[in-house]
This record gives structure tokens, C-alpha cells and sequence, in this order.
């Protein structure tokens, strides 16, 4: 007799938070995992208070953005110094993990500060953020995450939604087997998220959770 078949990954519900009062709402709602970002456009990191308040009103994984300012995602010196140094506040605070994403001029990610962020970062999770959909070559992007140890990538799988890139994302984790977590993110919402995991083969979905509905929903269809 063979060994048994694996047991399918559960599924992450990934909710995109800004405040206490979404992260309590997304929790509430059924999201097995938290992002939270700084309050206002961007993504960006949130302030070591709001992270602390988070990290005590909810219990599910707790991932922290690290990202210095909305101007992109090519850093300067002071703007990794910045960032180092929010990755070992994420830690001491007790988030499970951070997400971060530095790309070089060219569009392609930064090996060496990825490295040194991720080297910084552990023990927690690491998630490169949709930065990567900027890159010109995903799939040499996607090696590179993979020689750097990171746990995941969100991404749309390079296309302006996450249903219309779900080929590659299909191909990326097939690519990344065990090693790496591919988050299809980029506009997934109830009405198509069985689709989704149907078409990308993945099973970690990442939603705007700054409109606890979204989440609500999105549960619901899952369930």
C-alpha cells in the first residue's frame, strides 16, 4: 500500500485592515489571517500604536506592511534603514509576520535588501506584496523570492485582476510547490472567488478588508 495523500492546505482568507475597528470587523467575519497597512492610500506601514492596539484585539495571524512612503517601491538607504527598523518593531510587538517588496530601478527586486530584510524578519513569515506585479520578468522574479527563503507573494499573476491572471498564478505555484505561498490578490470578491481558486490552483486569497462587506461575503461563498 502507498502512502497516503496529502491533506489539501487549508484555506487563508487574507483581510487588507487600516485601523483597529477593520481588523476586529474582518476577524469577526471569518478572515483566517490579518494584513494590516498604515490608514489612507497606500499600503503603508501603520504606526507601531495601531499595530500594538491589533495585535491585542485580535487572535488570527497578524501580518504587518512595511513600506516608508507610497512613492513606489525603489528604496534609498535611509528609506531601508526606516524599513529595518519597522521589521524589528513588527517582531517585538508580536505580529506573525511582515510584508515588504523593494525593487531596483529596473523594475526587478532587490536581492541584497530582500535579503537583509528577510535575515532581519525571521522568526516571522515574510510576504513580498504586489510589487511584484511591476516587475518585467515574473518568473526571475519569482526564482529570486525562492533563493531567499521568502514565504509568500501576493500578486494578480501580472493581469489587472487576480481571476484574469489566474493561469499564471497556476503556474507560479505549481513552480513554487511547498516552498512558497502564492496569494492571488487584485480585485477577488464573492461572486468569483470559487473560480478563482479553481483557475489558480492556490489556496490563499487576499481581499480589501477596509470594507469589512467584502470579507462578509467572501467567507460566506466560501463556506
Amino acid at each position: 500500500m502507498g502512502p497516503l495523500p496529502a491533506a489539501p492546505r487549508a484555506l487563508v482568507v487574507e483581510a487588507c485592515c487600516d485601523s483597529v475597528a477593520t481588523a476586529r470587523a474582518a476577524q469577526a467575519f471569518g478572515a483566517t489571517r490579518v494584513e494590516l497597512c498604515g490608514s489612507g492610500d497606500g499600503g503603508t506601514t501603520p504606526s507601531t500604536g495601531m499595530l500594538a492596539r491589533v495585535r491585542d484585539a485580535v487572535t488570527v495571524p497578524l501580518m504587518v506592511m512595511v513600506r516608508p512612503h507610497a512613492g513606489g517601491f525603489v528604496y534609498e538607504e535611509d528609506d531601508l534603514a526606516v524599513m529595518a527598523a519597522d521589521v524589528v518593531a513588527a517582531r517585538e510587538l508580536g505580529a506573525d509576520g511582515v510584508v515588504l517588496g523593494p525593487l531596483r530601478p529596473d523594475g526587478t527586486v532587490d536581492a541584497r535588501a530582500l535579503a537583509t530584510l528577510v535575515a532581519l524578519a525571521r522568526p516571522l513569515r515574510v510576504t513580498f506584496h504586489r510589487a511584484f506585479d511591476r516587475t518585467p520578468d515574473p518568473e526571475a522574479a519569482l526564482e529570486v523570492l525562492l533563493a531567499r527563503g521568502v514565504d509568500g507573494v501576493l500578486t494578480s499573476g501580472h493581469a489587472a485582476t487576480a481571476l484574469a491572471g489566474a493561469p499564471r498564478l497556476r503556474a507560479w505555484q505549481a513552480r513554487a510547490g511547498d516552498r512558497l505561498e502564492v496569494m492571488a490578490g487584485g480585485g477577488v470578491r464573492a461572486d468569483h472567488a470559487r473560480a478563482l481558486l479553481d483557475a489558480a490552483g492556490v489556496r490563499a486569497l487576499h481581499a480589501r478588508g477596509t470594507d469589512p462587506a467584502i470579507i462578509r461575503d467572501l467567507v460566506a461563498a466560501l463556506a
